[in-house]
Formats: structure tokens, C-alpha cells, sequence
């Protein structure tokens, strides 16, 4: 029982090493959630929880490599130029949209006309075979 115990020991101070060294040595400003000065109280004080909570929560978040290979951190938003545009004007009233409905509701018209038209002639064709065949 007793090398049980020991062995707890030895990773609860592992872990609190580990995570007092991770802590100490992020950069400042991305330390999440808390300052750097009450992360380090928590991790000593509350071990093991302290520098469980610090892994999942205080860390600084990894960055990411995106697909055109620059580098983003979450939290560091776009660059301007990266910056998505918004619209100038609402859909409404902007007149390429418009137009594009008025082609849209065009086609759709033009669709339905020719599936009515479909329709019909099968509904002949069926009508005619139920005259010419009597059951």
C-alpha cells in the first residue's frame, strides 16, 4: 500500500513540476483565463486539480497551420487585409440580386410549364389506353 501511495506522490509532484514549468514559461498574454501570478498559486495550492485545471483551461491555446500555410492562434482574429467584406448594401437592395431572382423565378416558371405539359400528356396517353382497353 505503501509504494501505492509513493507513487502517487511521485506523479502528483511530476505533474505539479510539469505543469508550474509550463506555466512559468507561456508568454503572458496567452495565458487564457486567468494572470500568470494566480495560475501559479492555484497549481501549488490545489494540486492535483490546479495543474489539471491549467492544462485544460489556462494554457495557451495552440496555434494553427491553415491551408495557405500562414500560422493563426484562436483568439487573434483576422489581419485587416484578411478581413472578410460585408456587404455594402442589403440583399434587397442590391440589383445584381435582384436580377438574379427575376432569371431564377424565370426558370422556375419555364420548369413548370414544361412538367405540366409532361403531365398532361401522360394523363392523355393513360386516359386513352383506359378507353381502348375495357376491363
Amino acid at each position: 500500500m505503501v509504494r501505492l501511495y509513493s507513487l502517487f506522490v511521485l506523479l502528483d509532484l511530476a505533474l505539479l513540476v510539469v505543469a508550474l514549468i509550463d506555466c512559468l514559461s507561456a508568454e503572458e498574454s496567452l495565458i487564457r483565463a486567468l494572470p500568470r501570478a494566480p495560475w501559479v498559486f492555484i497549481i501549488l495550492l490545489f494540486s492535483p486539480v490546479g495543474a489539471i485545471a491549467w492544462f485544460v483551461a489556462g494554457r495557451p491555446a495552440p496555434a494553427v497551420r491553415l491551408s495557405n500555410g500562414t500560422v493563426w492562434r484562436p483568439g487573434s482574429g483576422f489581419p485587416e487585409n484578411e478581413r472578410p467584406r460585408q456587404r455594402s448594401t442589403a440583399p434587397d437592395d442590391d440589383p445584381e440580386f435582384l436580377k438574379s431572382l427575376a432569371s431564377t423565378a424565370r426558370d422556375d416558371e419555364a420548369m413548370m410549364k414544361t412538367w405540366e405539359a409532361d403531365l398532361r400528356r401522360r394523363e392523355d396517353e393513360l386516359r386513352r389506353r383506359q378507353q381502348s382497353d375495357p376491363e
